[in-house]
């Protein structure tokens, strides 16, 4: 069976050309004018929304915290249209729980390979896993989150980074390498990205957020998870992250030095 994807925008000719697009890679789609489609998302569960970040009638933001919002709908993959490549407009949209952004107008090839990516970060094969701690259950298969007994939903940064963060227990991570774990190669996030994300998860895992007990900041540094059992079905040596396969290197010597070949490989493209 085809995944469908559902694309949200005002402006007929996006939609056409999405649909035409992600049709001719092998994708079901359904198009909408409008962010009133809630009920239809309900009722189809799709793969993944493509969604404008303003639609008429409504807001795309407005959309996609309704969807985070629902138990069985909030692992959906977000993916937002914006027309420009503002940073208020594209921080907006992945802290509202956008997994990716795409800027319009934008290339046949490019929607595709971003829709794919997303996609990849979904898959059974990504998603096997399960994890616990005293209070807190992660179901990665089903893509779950229990907290001391109660099921809590959460957007899909939101699982991903606690779900990194739970296989990689007592480690402590920079922000940087967590944005190429976790965000991968998503456009257009900051550091301030993963913080906001942070801030999200204690306010669902915490007792008292403000006295984390599960996840905790090492100033000056970034972030460990503390407190989590082995997992049942996947193991530290099978994973093959950055944190994982930089053996023999320092976890922040790593991340720094990650980061400093890329701004080399930038600064190389621009001379």
């Amino acid at each position: 069976m085809r995944q469908l994807i559902f694309v949200i925008d005002g402006d007929d000719d996006v939609c056409q050309l999405a649909q035409r697009c992600l049709e001719t890679a092998g994708y079901a789609v359904q198009i909408f004018s409008s962010g009133d489609v809630l009920i239809e998302v309900e009722a189809n569960h799709p793969s993944l929304i493509l969604i404008a970040l303003v639609l008429p009638g409504g807001s795309g933001i407005s959309l996609c915290r309704r969807v985070r919002e629902n138990p069985s709908l909030a692992g959906t993959p977000v993916v937002f249209l914006l027309t420009e490549a503002a940073e208020e407009h594209r921080i907006l949209a992945l802290e509202s729980g956008g997994d990716d952004c795409i800027v319009k107008p934008f290339s046949p090839r490019e929607l595709v390979a971003r829709v794919q990516a997303v996609l990849r970060r979904f898959s059974p094969a990504a998603l096997g896993r399960t994890s616990e701690t005293a209070d807190i259950v992660i179901d990665s298969g089903a893509m779950k989150l229990s907290v001391r007994g109660s099921e809590v939903p959460t957007t899909s940064l939101e699982f991903r980074l606690l779900e990194y963060l739970a296989h990689h227990r007592g480690q402590v991570f920079t922000r940087d390498l967590l944005l190429d774990a976790v965000w991968g190669d998503m456009q257009f996030v900051t550091p301030r990205s993963v913080d906001a994300c942070v801030r999200r998860i204690r306010e669902k895992i915490e007792p008292d957020r403000t006295r984390p007990t599960f996840l905790k900041t090492i100033r000056g540094v970034g972030y460990r998870l503390d407190a989590v059992a082995a997992w049942q079905s996947a193991s530290k040596a099978n994973c093959d992250c950055a944190a994982c396969t930089a053996a023999g290197t320092p976890r922040l010597a790593y991340a720094a030095t990650l980061r400093h070949k890329k701004r080399n490989a930038s600064l190389s493209a621009r001379g």
